[in-house]
C-alpha cells in the first residue's frame, strides 16, 4: 500500500473525527457560538467533504467533483431559503482552508509523504475549496433570485387589486413603483379579470405612484387600448404632474382618455 493509499484510508475510517475536529477548531478561530443542531449539520458536511477528498486523491476525481458540486448547491440553496446572507457562508471559508492546510500537512507528515505527494493533497484541498465556494454562491443567487421574483409576483397580486365599487364602475388603484415585471403582470393577469367583471368603466388611480418611466406609460396605454376593444372605457384620476409631463413628452395620445385630478371628481362624471 502506497502512503497516498494509506492515507486515504485514514481519511475514510476517520472522517467524523477529523470533521469534528475541523468544526471546533473553526468556530474557535472565528469566536463563534453555534446551536447544537447547526454544529451536527456542519460536522456532517464537512464529514462528507472529507470523504470527497479522500475519493479525489484516490483517483476519482469525476464523481468526487459532481458530488462536490451538487453538495456546495444545496448548502446555497438552504442558506438562500432560511434567509442567511451569503457572506455569513463565505466568510467561513479562509479560517477553513487555514486548518484544513494545517492538518493535511500534518497527516502527510505522519505518513512520510514526499513534496511532491504533500503538494497534490493541498493543491486537490483547494480545488475543491474553490469549487465549493463558486457553486455555493452561485446556486444561493439561483435560489434567492426566485425567492425574491416569487415575492415580487406576490406584492403585485396585493398591490393591484381590482375593487368595484357600484355597478358597472370598478377602481384599479396603483401604488408603488410600476417596472415591467409589474407592467406585465397588470397585462396578463389584471385585464383578463377586468374583462370578466361586466364593467363599463375602469378608474385608474395613479395617486399612490411617485414616478414611472416612458416605456412603462407606454405599455399602460396600450393596456387601455385592448379594454377600450373590449367595451371598457378607462379614466385615470391622480395623475402627477410629472407623470403627466412624461407621457407628453413620449408623444402619447391620451386625448380619448378622461383624467381627473381625484376619484370623487371621475365618479361624479360617470352618469
Amino acid at each position: 500500500m502506497t502512503a497516498v493509499s494509506e492515507f486515504t484510508d485514514y481519511l475514510n475510517k476517520n472522517t467524523e473525527l477529523l470533521a469534528v475536529e475541523i468544526v471546533d477548531a473553526v468556530l474557535d478561530k472565528m469566536k463563534l457560538e453555534i446551536p447544537e443542531w447547526e454544529k451536527e449539520q456542519a460536522i456532517k458536511m464537512y464529514i462528507e467533504f472529507i470523504g470527497f477528498l479522500a475519493r479525489r486523491l484516490n483517483g476519482n476525481e469525476e464523481i468526487a467533483s459532481e458530488d462536490l458540486i451538487l453538495w456546495s448547491r444545496g448548502n446555497g440553496e438552504r442558506a438562500a431559503s432560511s434567509g442567511e446572507r451569503i457572506s455569513e457562508i463565505i466568510v467561513r471559508y479562509p479560517p477553513t482552508r487555514m486548518i484544513l492546510t494545517e492538518m493535511m500537512i500534518q497527516l502527510a507528515v505522519k505518513y512520510t509523504f514526499s513534496v511532491k505527494e504533500i503538494s497534490l493533497v493541498i493543491n486537490e484541498m483547494n480545488l475543491m475549496l474553490d469549487i465549493s465556494i463558486n457553486e455555493t454562491i452561485f446556486a444561493f443567487e439561483r435560489r434567492n433570485d426566485k425567492i425574491l421574483q416569487d415575492t415580487q409576483r406576490e406584492m403585485e397580486k396585493l398591490s393591484a387589486p381590482i375593487v368595484p365599487i357600484r355597478d358597472g364602475i370598478a377602481i384599479l388603484p396603483l401604488i408603488g413603483k410600476i417596472d415591467f415585471y409589474r407592467a406585465e403582470y397588470l397585462s396578463q393577469n389584471v385585464v383578463p379579470r377586468i374583462a370578466e367583471l361586466d364593467i363599463d368603466y375602469l378608474i385608474v388611480d395613479f395617486s399612490g405612484i411617485l414616478d414611472i418611466d416612458l416605456e412603462i406609460a407606454q405599455y399602460l396605454y396600450t393596456i387601455e387600448s385592448v379594454l377600450r376593444l373590449i367595451g371598457i372605457q378607462t379614466i385615470v384620476t391622480g395623475l402627477r404632474p410629472s407623470l403627466a409631463q412624461t407621457v407628453v413628452r413620449g408623444g402619447i395620445d391620451m386625448s380619448n382618455i378622461k383624467t381627473f385630478a381625484h376619484l370623487k371628481q371621475a365618479l361624479e362624471s360617470i352618469k
